[in-house]
């Protein structure tokens, strides 16, 4: 399996829900905690172009946000993603 990749705040919903899915799947994630940081957010936003979380990468893929993950997971794409 691909190593996962996580950007998040605490409280984003959206962050909790494209972690339930992944903690489902049995995916094991880095989570990076941007809280607070603006440095590691700035990282963050260069990295993937986008400000908001959770921002995802499986592998050197970006996969974008939460809404991303769950079009992958309906499209049936997201175990081939993860290499499973």
């Amino acid at each position: 399996m691909l190593p996962v990749e996580i950007y998040t705040t605490r409280f984003c919903p959206f962050c909790v829900r494209a972690k339930h899915l992944l903690d489902k799947k049995g995916v094991k994630y880095k989570e990076v905690r941007v809280d607070g940081n603006p440095e590691l957010r700035s990282v963050m936003a260069d990295k993937a172009g986008r400000t908001s979380v959770p921002q995802i990468w499986i592998g050197a893929t970006h996969v974008g946000g939460c809404d991303d993950l769950y079009a992958l997971e309906h499209q049936g794409k997201l175990d081939e993603l993860l290499g499973s």
